[in-house]
């Protein structure tokens, strides 16, 4: 903001300054006889004997000049840029080369000086008012805005007295975000000739319906030989519902509501993330609860009521993370760092149009178009498909903001079985590189198709709600902190203390995870085949062709999994599975070998997250050269064991610091989960707000086992029931082993 005295106090000082280089600015005095006229330089004759003179017997006669010859101007400029400042014994030797008064050399330099100064004031000034001009301009654009400023409760215009602060500034910002909609808008109308549409308020119900044709990749895995007979086998990857595939970029017409929408759910986020009672209540046994009428009551402007038939789930969630806040944020916007850093939440995730990329050099006023599909590790449990727009806002030099909510009415789907109010995270940073993520996931769904046995963790909140999100965040910044350490000690041997080995190790372990996250949930991209009726552990399929993709093998993969509930705790599961000694007593591919951990890199403060490199050791000549690398990981909102045969050249290649893209990878692997009885495990808002609760002595796990199995090498083979059959019976009797390992029969 501008003060109007400043360009007052500048104006001024223009007045004062000289307009003609050669005018020095001497009068009144006695350098009056030694000024510049026309480019020579002048001096009076006698000067000394005049300024010996009593003034009052000086002859009044026209003074006489003379002007300096064109050699000793010149000879004066070059000794200038030398020496700005002669002394006494230089100005004398001028004198003499120049057949001046060491005095005419004095007052010359002087002047000189003076042009100098006046020149360089000249530029400075010159730069300051334009400085100033621009000032007055954002002055102008910011009065002009507050201007048009309506109030947040009818609508109408409002005087700035009768706004905060806060919204003062979010009036502003809507007003930007409008005017570069409006320019993308326009520009766009020009070549497609599609009319704009005006203005609605924040939150009004999105009608548009844009349907394109379903799209589908054509991935034919082959079908069953029996008898001469050939059946079509049902479980292929990317099949014609995919929802991901069928989703369209906005038009024209609803970016201007996109928005409104995206300001108003930034000023609902922010106040669901630092408002405590009544809005949310707290349980020390429960967690904290929210208060959905006090909810509608604070925000009567959102998308609408709660479909019937559809159950409200929000949870808030804070913690600290070892990651500064810009890091964070950059993370959250970048939708690839983003559904890597989330894989086990985030299936699938897609940015269909970037309306604004922010301020630049940084992200203030992101906003993006954006599709993505939430999974738990499980076939038994549906996907969580949602259309909405992301918003990311900085509210102060220390806290940014990032908000996403659903434009679930502008999908092409008949059906919505999930929408997000707005749900995402306020990040503050803190000292040291830490920030505090306090997490707001508020969501509505149709838990008609989730399996029983998976009720209890969903309705509980765990499945899907901000404690998850905030100790996966967790989890995943102390790894990144693990692999950029650099004082690794050295006093184990199979510790790997090089930077480019341990690099390479952590990027193919990350790769394996993703692959196996990507494969073992219910995503639309999948098309699971139930092999058997046999109850909650019925064993699902699908195949998929592996054609040059340098990070997998080619041929056929057969993907296979089955879910089920034991009743131990979840740790014990965790710890027996990861447990290299333990490894014969469910690893029938190891043919009961021993397995020693030949290299492991510790992933955070968690024992039980680290990356190792195992090695089989065989009676079987065949499988000398097997080594295994595994991940496993925990936090508090579950646990994983992944896991894939690798080849020993290959990992050489790698803990040497070479490319881990090429290492050909079929991850397998467990994801262990509360079952949503834990007394100490957080509980959410059920239908009309009920809270799930259960008692300790009820305590289990939910245990995915899933595996891939190359079943052909030629990828345009056929897939035989036996090959089937031989998957089948493989996980069967893995399932089985650990229950006997685990003392728990009966489950």
């Amino acid at each position: 903001m501008y003060h109007p005295n400043m360009f007052e106090s500048h104006n001024h000082m223009f007045d004062m300054i000289k307009s003609s280089d050669n005018d020095l600015g001497l009068t009144g005095s006695r350098e009056d006889d030694f000024k510049t006229k026309s480019g020579a330089e002048v001096t009076m004759e006698n000067p000394l004997e005049e300024e010996l003179q009593d003034p009052n017997q000086r002859p009044n006669k026209k003074k006489r000049y003379h002007r300096h010859t064109q050699r000793q101007i010149q000879e004066l400029e070059s000794f200038f840029k030398e020496c700005p400042h002669p002394d006494d014994k230089q100005r004398k030797e001028l004198s003499r080369e120049l057949n001046l008064e060491p005095l005419q050399i004095k007052f010359w330099f002087q002047n000189k000086r003076t042009q100098m100064k006046a020149q360089h004031e000249r530029h400075d000034n010159s730069i300051l008012k334009s400085d100033n001009d621009k000032l007055r301009a954002e002055n102008n654009r910011y009065k002009d805005a507050l201007s048009n400023a309506t109030c947040p409760n009818c609508g109408g215009p409002a005087a700035i007295g009768e706004m905060s602060f806060d919204e003062q500034h979010l009036r502003i910002e809507n007003a930007r975000l409008r005017e570069e909609i409006d320019r993308i808008s326009a520009i766009a109308a020009k070549y497609v000739g599609k009319p704009m549409l005006a203005h609605s308020s924040p939150f009004s119900q999105l009608t548009s319906s844009h349907h394109i044709p379903s799209r589908s990749l054509d991935l034919e895995a082959g079908s069953f030989e029996n008898n001469n007979s050939q059946t079509g086998f049902a479980g292929e990857m990317y099949r014609t519902s995919d929802f991901m595939r069928s989703i369209s970029i906005p038009c024209e017409a609803d970016k201007p509501m996109i928005v409104e929408l995206a300001v108003a759910a930034m000023e609902e986020l922010v106040r669901m993330a630092q408002t405590g009672d009544p809005l949310w209540a707290s349980s020390d046994s429960s967690g904290e609860i929210l208060n959905e009428e006090e909810y509608f009551r604070t925000f009567p402007r959102g998308i609408g009521p709660k479909p019937i038939g559809m159950r409200s789930e929000a949870s808030r969630e804070s913690t600290v993370v070892i990651m500064n806040h810009i890091n964070l944020v950059e993370t959250l916007i970048d939708v690839n760092q983003w559904s890597s850093v989330f894989c086990g939440i985030v299936s699938r995730a897609l940015t269909l149009e970037v309306l604004s990329t922010g301020v630049a050099g940084n992200y203030n006023g992101a906003l993006q178009v954006m599709t993505a599909e939430f999974q738990v590790p499980s076939p038994l449990v549906p996907t969580r498909e949602n259309y909405f727009v992301r918003y990311c806002k900085q509210h102060s030099d220390s806290t940014w903001a990032v908000v996403d909510v659903s434009l679930e009415s502008l999908r092409p789907s008949q059906i919505t079985r999930s929408r997000r109010r707005p749900s995402g995270c306020l990040i503050q940073e803190l000292q040291n590189g830490y920030s505090k993520v306090t997490w707001v996931e508020h969501t509505e769904f149709d838990d008609i198709s989730v399996h029983a046995m998976y009720k209890p963790l969903v309705n509980t909140g765990l499945a899907f709600g901000a404690k998850r999100w905030v100790a996966t965040l967790d989890r995943q910044c102390e790894r990144l902190a693990s692999s950029m350490a650099s004082n690794i000690p050295t006093g184990d041997l199979s510790v790997i203390t090089s930077p480019e080995g341990r690099k390479s190790m952590l990027k193919l372990a990350e790769r394996m995870v993703m692959s196996f996250c990507s494969g073992v949930g219910a995503s639309t991209a999948h098309a699971w085949t139930t092999l058997a009726a046999t109850g909650s552990d019925d064993v699902r399929v699908m195949t998929r062709k592996s054609m040059d993709d340098p990070g997998r093998p080619p041929g056929i993969v057969l993907s296979a999994a089955t879910s089920f509930w034991i009743p131990v705790a979840p740790k014990r599961v965790f710890d027996f599975l990861r447990d290299e000694n333990c490894r014969s007593e469910w690893d029938i591919l190891s043919n009961g070998g021993l397995v020693e951990e030949m290299a492991h890199i510790a992933n955070g403060r968690d024992p039980g997250n680290s990356v190792s490199l195992l090695r089989v050791n065989s009676s079987n000549s065949g499988q000398s050269n097997m080594l295994i690398l595994q991940e496993s990981c925990t936090d508090a909102s579950g646990s994983y064991v992944i896991y894939a045969p690798v080849d020993m050249m290959a990992m050489n290649l790698v803990l040497s610091g070479g490319d881990p893209d090429y290492v050909a990878l079929l991850p397998s692997g467990f994801a262990i989960l509360p079952d949503g009885s834990t007394s100490g495990g957080s509980a959410g808002a059920g239908a009309a707000g009920e809270v799930v609760t259960s008692t300790a002595s009820n305590c289990g796990s939910l245990l995915t086992v899933a595996f891939q199995i190359l079943v052909d090498s030629v990828p345009t083979a056929k897939l035989s029931l036996g090959s089937v059959a031989t998957v089948n019976s493989l996980i069967k009797c893995t399932v089985q082993s650990i229950k006997d390992a685990l003392a728990c029969d009966g489950a």
